[in-house]
């Protein structure tokens, strides 16, 4: 597939992606990722492994429409999805099916 990084064209193939990362540990996650394989690599990484250039030559969302194109999972940041909304307890739910105060809502 071909994909524009850092305003360069490159012709990306899943398996190409897949022998590159082989034997590259993957640093800590601290803002979007992509699983390559079976392990989890922060999109920057895999654009500067797959491309060789710089990480700061090319934005995350780049690399992130590139490997989602090719099939590969991406995860947001950590943090940058809203905590879920706390339910009732089941003491609480029952006691609004007896009859008592609703349960309360987030």
């Amino acid at each position: 597939m071909r994909c524009v990084i850092a305003r360069y064209p490159f012709d990306l193939t899943k398996e190409g992606v897949l022998s590159a990362m082989k034997g590259v540990t993957p640093r800590p996650v601290t803002g979007e990722s992509v699983t390559v394989g079976r392990r989890r690599y922060p999109v920057k990484q895999v654009g500067e492994v797959v491309t060789r250039q710089d990480s700061r030559d090319f934005s995350a969302a780049e690399v992130t429409r590139a490997m989602t194109r090719l099939g590969f999972t991406c995860h947001p940041a950590p943090g940058s999805e809203p905590a879920p909304a706390p339910t009732a307890t089941p003491v609480e739910t029952a006691s609004a099916l007896l009859g008592g105060p609703a349960p309360r809502e987030a």
